[in-house]
């Protein structure tokens, strides 16, 4: 059983049906997790994910918006059914997908076609035409994370500040050539992506939005360390063909522009105390390859594909 016990029973309690859950009757299994508290309940005959939200975290989480978009993702076809989800608290129950595989970036170098296989939910995704709440903008975003890191005891990496003017230029050309906003899950972790071999479905909707399509093919690119092989594979099951020199060029930009954004969110991580990993290390790291990746020399042929469009 899990020390979280109690909360867990009180999660099931919320499902219709399960109002008088008792832990004799469940087998309580603690999946992994670097903000919140996950388990997986095998229940009269079901198994079913309850999410408890890590602490602090809905200062920068809208739990109402997670809970939209989730019941959302599922009814375009690429997640599992919410049985319950409370939009103050945070806390979720959902169905459990059956015979999968919790990816990580060894898995997808290993398992045959699960690149293409992430490209394909993700178009399912973007073009499924469900209606998500939020509008994800990268720079909104820098601009409130480093809002809420301004009353943090914890130091950003040197030259961060400079790195963020320096990607002004980026956000005027995105500006000036704007691609249509679709539903985007804008956190692909590869443990956010459970592939049955078959298909690859997406769980974890807390940062989802309306986005840049081509900011969630650049994003998982870089959270499951592909290769320039399977980077291409990936946009191949995205696009259903070879993507074009601009395709290639933007996803490129947000490869960069996730590591700007998500090392900040390290931060917030290291300065609430988040023990699930070396949070210091883990923002260092994604701002050390952010700068390298702007310092390419494919970097300007990458911008200039965009601006020919």
């Amino acid at each position: 059983m899990s020390e979280y016990l109690e909360e867990v029973l009180e999660g099931l309690r919320q499902v219709p049906g399960y109002g008088d859950v008792r832990a004799g009757e469940c087998r309580i299994t603690r999946l992994g997790g670097l903000t919140n508290l996950v388990h997986r309940v095998e229940v009269r005959g079901q198994s079913l994910i309850v999410r408890i939200p890590g602490a602090g975290t809905g200062e920068y989480i809208d739990r109402a918006v997670e809970a939209t978009n989730a019941r959302a993702a599922h009814q375009a076809g690429v997640s599992a059914r919410v049985l319950h989800a409370d939009g103050e608290t945070g806390l979720m129950v959902s169905e459990a997908i059956a015979d999968i595989v919790t990816m990580t970036p060894a898995l997808f170098a290993a398992r045959e076609g699960a690149a293409r296989r992430a490209g394909v939910a993700l178009a399912k995704l973007h073009g499924s035409g469900v209606a998500f709440d939020f509008r994800f903008e990268l720079f909104s975003m820098i601009s409130e994370y480093l809002k809420i890191l301004s009353g943090r005891d914890v130091a950003l990496p040197g030259g961060y500040h400079d790195v963020v003017a320096a990607a002004a230029p980026i956000r005027d050309l995105l500006d000036a050539h704007p691609a249509a906003l679709a539903p985007c899950h804008c956190d692909p972790l590869c443990e956010n992506f459970l592939d049955d071999g078959e298909v690859m479905w997406i769980v974890d909707w807390e940062y989802s939005g309306r986005n840049d399509p081509l900011w969630d093919v650049g994003d998982l690119a870089v959270e499951a360390e592909m290769t320039p092989a399977l980077e291409a594979e990936l946009m191949a099951g995205y696009f259903g063909g070879p993507p074009t020199a601009a395709q290639v060029g933007r996803m490129v930009i947000y490869k960069a522009m996730c590591d700007l954004l998500w090392t900040l969110w390290g931060l917030i991580q290291l300065a609430d105390g988040n023990e699930a990993e070396d949070f210091w290390a883990y923002a260092t790291a994604r701002f050390a390859r952010c700068k390298a990746l702007m310092a390419d020399p494919a970097w300007d042929r990458h911008l200039a594909a965009v601006a020919a469009g």
